[in-house]
């Protein structure tokens, strides 16, 4: 007896249940009474897989078991072979046979596991094969043009080496300028400072009303809630609300010399000018209406804290109500609790003599901001500006701290890469 076997073992063919006995289909050189075994397929005579419930079972375990990158090879074969749902498909995933017939000994496949996985739409009647395939741009393709950098020794250790011979120079520079600032030469600005009060913080920042602030009307008499718990006072609208305005700082600064004649000589202190020209043109405004500022103001009431309504901040119109520059000034928060605000002017009259002789000075305070209950402290700050603003050696230690630790970076790496590139390269390599 001759075993006639398959030429080669395939996922598609499951090993036969109960090889029966078949007689030869044609006449052989083999004797008429030997029979020959041929395998028996899970497979069934009618066109469609699906119409026999065994056979696609079967084979659907056996295909899950393939690897992944088969069964995705599969999927790719099923799509490109322009199959549908329903539609009976030639063997090995191809496209159907001719005039829907099946060879013998073959399976009918129309299964496709991306289509038992997502529910493939099925074709419309008389249509394409739909697909899931990105469309074929530069972006979905993933063929936008890219570049990275090689980091290498020779492109990264000249970067370490020029910003720390930038950045050096350029911080010591800058701390040289702001320790010179000490001379009361040309215009002085007089700073108020507070310590320990947090204008940063979220919920203080946010406790404002802007279109009140720009003289909206409506905004007027009727606040935005982020100004709770200083919206209404008196069951009259706050204006302005929020906490921001309610805690403004109220103190009165008087400068005098005292002359060789022990009387006091007042320092002219300019009050206009200290806040930002945006801010006082673009950002606030007060209410529309006639020239009495309090009728503009009315059917509102002031901060909580305030000794006097906002109509009556300073005499000069043009700068009071919203427009007050102290109030402006006040109202751009500070990034840090240790802040100072610009407060007063001190101009100089004449080329000749210094804005502030040398002298003894007499600084009147009129208490009105107490500081203990956030346990904060005052001062007061005379101050010139130079090229780069005001007294602060902070940006010049930043500049040379960062150069001094990118040149010791570019130090240590080139030391490093003298060290182990000549071993590197001349190791030996053993087999």
């Amino acid at each position: 007896m001759i075993r006639v076997r398959p030429p080669f073992p395939s996922p598609f063919y499951p090993p036969p249940l109960s090889p029966p006995l078949v007689p030869p289909s044609s006449p052989s050189s083999l004797s008429p009474s030997l029979w020959r075994l041929q395998p028996t397929y899970a497979s069934c005579p009618r066109p469609l897989a699906e119409e026999c419930p065994a056979s696609s079972a079967l084979q659907r375990r056996r295909l899950w078991r393939w690897p992944w990158w088969r069964r995705r090879r599969r999927r790719r074969q099923r799509r490109s072979s322009g199959s549908c749902q329903g539609q009976p498909a030639g063997p090995l995933g191809g496209p159907p046979a001719s005039g829907g017939a099946v060879p013998r000994g073959s399976m009918a496949m129309n299964y496709n596991a991306k289509d038992e996985v997502d529910g493939g739409p099925p074709c419309a009647p008389g249509g394409t094969a739909k697909t899931r395939r990105p469309d074929n741009t530069a972006f979905k393709q993933q063929r936008l043009p890219a570049w990275q950098p090689i980091l290498t020794a020779g492109t990264v250790l000249p970067i370490f080496f020029i910003i720390g011979l930038i950045f050096i120079p350029i911080g010591i520079g800058i701390f040289v300028t702001s320790n010179n600032i000490r001379e009361i030469e040309g215009n002085v600005f007089m700073y108020y400072g507070l310590s320990n009060f947090y204008q940063n913080h979220r919920r203080y920042v946010k406790s404002r009303d802007d279109s009140q602030l720009n003289g909206d009307s409506s905004a007027l008499l009727n606040p935005s809630k982020e100004c709770e718990p200083y919206r209404r006072n008196e069951d009259k609208p706050i204006a302005p609300c929020g906490a921001i305005a309610n805690s403004m700082f109220n103190d009165t600064l008087e400068l005098f010399l005292i002359g060789n004649d022990s009387y006091p000589v007042p320092i002219a202190l300019k009050k206009k000018g200290i806040a930002w020209w945006t801010d006082k043109n673009v950002k606030f405004r007060n209410p529309p209406g006639g020239d009495n500022l309090e009728e503009r103001f009315k059917g509102t009431t002031k901060p909580v804290n305030w000794l006097k309504p906002v109509y009556m901040l300073d005499s000069d119109p043009d700068n009071n109500g919203f427009i007050n520059e102290d109030f402006i000034v006040w109202m751009r928060t500070a990034a840090l609790p240790t802040f100072r605000k610009l407060y007063r002017l001190i101009e100089r009259k004449s080329d000749l003599h210094p804005t502030l002789p040398a002298g003894r000075y007499s600084l009147n305070i009129t208490y009105n901001y107490p500081v203990h209950y956030f346990d904060g402290r005052k001062r007061m700050i005379l101050s010139t500006i130079s090229w780069m603003g005001g007294k602060n050696p902070f940006l010049g230690i930043a500049y040379i701290a960062v150069g001094s630790i990118s040149f010791l970076l570019g130090v240590v790496l080139l030391v490093i890469n003298h060290k182990y590139r000549n071993s590197s390269n001349t190791a030996d390599i053993t087999i």
